[in-house]
């Protein structure tokens, strides 16, 4: 039985836990830069314009959530580097998707450069969700369900067909 989610309850979704780590502009802007393979304090402030103490508060925050990893360079043990975890590259699909939205949404932007398939070099797609067949899902495909539910044939459907 189809059901909604109790808004009121911060811990029953985990959007939530979401925003309180990525909430906000600039970790987006930090994660996009770490994707274009920034890595050190300096370029981070250079490449985004971002003030020092708030690229610092945002790197803390980051790798407190393990979304970076904090670690001294190989060849200069002195300097520190910042480089995704495999849960800061777990995003890269929210990234693209948001940016994909901003694209579409947000104006006249005319992306340069592009975000492509390294084999082809034609565009990315749009992000889809998917079912977990592979079928492409739409919001009036999607339903919340109680967890002891799932898997389990919804018996007012199977008498309806």
């Amino acid at each position: 039985m189809a059901m909604r989610e109790p808004l009121k309850e911060i811990c029953a979704c985990g959007l939530p836990e979401a925003l309180e780590v990525m909430g906000e502009r600039w970790s987006f802007m930090i994660l996009r830069a770490a994707f274009n393979r920034v890595s050190h304090f300096e370029e981070f402030l250079s490449e985004l314009g971002i003030a020092r103490n708030i690229l610092s508060n945002r790197l803390v925050k980051l790798v407190e959530h393990g979304i970076l990893l904090r670690e001294p360079c190989p060849e200069d043990r002195r300097r520190v580097e910042y480089r995704l975890t495999e849960k800061g590259l777990d995003l890269l699909p929210a990234m693209v998707a948001l940016r994909q939205w901003g694209q579409k949404y947000g104006g006249e932007v005319i992306e340069n450069p592009v975000l492509v398939d390294e084999r082809d070099h034609m565009p990315i797609g749009p992000v889809s969700m998917l079912a977990h067949d592979g079928r492409v899902l739409g919001p009036h495909d999607l339903c919340l369900i109680d967890r002891a539910s799932v898997g389990k044939p919804d018996h007012a459907h199977a008498e309806a067909a």
